[in-house]
């Protein structure tokens, strides 16, 4: 991330906006304090005659390795906003470029610009990315735009140029996990919230109204000019058919779709990582899914049984306790249809033996603490009292509001008889046999 880079800021000098961000950054450069743009790579202003969505090719006059523009954005719904996004046009090329061509992203540089918007930007000011929708879409070098909206006094704000001046000049991009987005508004909120909270940095991102526009080859000209590893699909705004069409697309590419809380959950986890614990995973159990606890940085990821018995009773008894502890390990957990928690977990090599007994000790302590659960020797024994409907129907109890008195612990009333929940009740019991039980009590 740290290689120096020539770093072209252009504006228009028919646009009210780019001067005023302009302005903010030769102010803000010329004072005493130190910029990581400035300090780490080399800035030049260049100002052209009209419009920017206007300007393709610009790079061959311009000769940098990363362009931004700074702009103004305009709306039919004037919100005062603070914008970034790559340029392009998945149909017509209605502002400028050309019909069906995408210009390369920066999705490093716009998560960093973006996450600085969201900390400077003025009272009453949205942040987020937009979609791709317009040019110069003739660009050779990565670019990204960044904008005031969306009116004339938005765009003159003192307050918001310099919040866009300081977010870019602020900018130290770190890893990001580059994705391309399908589906939303034209500003993608899901893509911003996940941008916000996340590595995930968005390049392309096609809105709902233009899904259809996807084929193919369009889909791998997203993938390509937005350096994207992954990609999202946010469902919600989509219906099941435009979702499974996408999907489907994604899959014949080789493009790996990853869910909101997948984007979350990497975390501190190095991507190739990543990658090998996915791999892992679906070779431990065709199909599964993973979640990612405090597994972070890199490694070689191992699989860690744990006794299975263990594992499906402390789940039965006190999930959200156990996910929770989890929580705390650097463990990725495993589910498939129904079990929600498989016996075989994920860490990396060198911490596979400590890891089964932290897990072996959070599932002891759990069950001793929530069951009737006793330790013989090297078995723990699980006590259950549970209602036996079978008994309950002998005794003439019927279904419904009685049923559940009893599974309570109340006693009923029928025909003058009293009904103890002992009358009705079935135990069981379950030995756990775990080799050096008194380790992890």
């Amino acid at each position: 991330m740290c290689v120096q880079m020539r770093v072209a800021l252009i504006n228009s000098g028919v646009d009210v906006a780019g001067q005023n961000i302009r302005d903010h950054l030769r102010t803000l450069l010329a004072g005493d304090r130190q910029w990581p743009l400035a300090d780490h790579h080399t800035l030049t202003f260049h100002e052209v005659a009209g419009r920017l969505i206007y300007q393709d090719r610009i790079d061959r006059e311009v000769d940098a390795d990363l362009i931004i523009f700074i702009s103004r954005h305009s709306s039919v719904q004037p919100t005062p906003a603070l914008t970034v996004h790559v340029t392009g046009n998945y149909e017509t090329a209605d502002l400028g470029g050309e019909p069906g061509t995408l210009a390369p992203a920066a999705p490093l540089w716009m998560h960093a610009i973006l996450r600085n918007l969201a900390v400077r930007a003025p009272e009453g000011y949205r942040v987020s990315y937009e979609v791709t929708h317009h040019g110069p879409t003739a660009l050779a070098t990565p670019s990204l735009f960044v904008e005031i909206g969306s009116t004339t006094t938005e765009w003159a704000d003192p307050a918001a140029g310099r919040a866009v001046a300081e977010s870019i000049l602020s900018a130290a991009p770190e890893e990001t996990i580059n994705l391309i987005g399908f589906g939303g508004t034209h500003y993608a909120v899901r893509q911003t919230g996940i941008a916000l909270s996340s590595r995930g940095a968005f390049g392309h991102i096609v809105p709902t109204r233009q899904i259809g526009a996807i084929n193919p080859d369009l889909l791998r000209r997203m993938q390509e000019a937005s350096s994207a590893v992954a990609a999202y699909i946010d469902r919600k705004s989509l219906s099941t058919d435009q979702s499974e069409r996408v999907e489907r697309m994604l899959d014949d590419a080789g493009i790996l779709l990853l869910s909101e809380s997948e984007i979350l959950e990497i975390s501190d986890l190095e991507w190739a990582t990543y990658l090998d614990v996915r791999a892992l995973a679906e070779k431990i159990a065709p199909g599964s899914r993973i979640r990612i606890h405090g597994l972070a940085g890199e490694g070689t990821p191992v699989p860690v049984q744990v006794i299975p018995d263990l594992i499906e009773e402390t789940v039965k008894s006190h999930k959200s306790g156990f996910l929770n502890g989890l929580d705390e390990l650097p463990v990725v957990h495993l589910s498939k249809g129904s079990t929600e928690v498989l016996s075989t977990f994920i860490c990396f090599e060198n911490g596979s033996s400590r890891l089964a007994s932290d897990i072996t000790t959070l599932c002891v302590k759990l069950l001793l603490i929530c069951e009737d659960a006793v330790i013989d020797g090297n078995h723990l024994v699980l006590q259950k009292v549970r209602l036996d409907p079978e008994k309950a129907r002998r005794h003439g109890v019927p279904r419904g509001p009685l049923f559940a008195m009893l599974a309570g612990g109340k006693a009923v009333e029928i025909e003058g008889r009293r009904i103890t929940p002992d009358a009705v009740q079935t135990t069981s019991v379950k030995r756990i046999h775990i080799p050096g039980l008194e380790r992890y009590i």
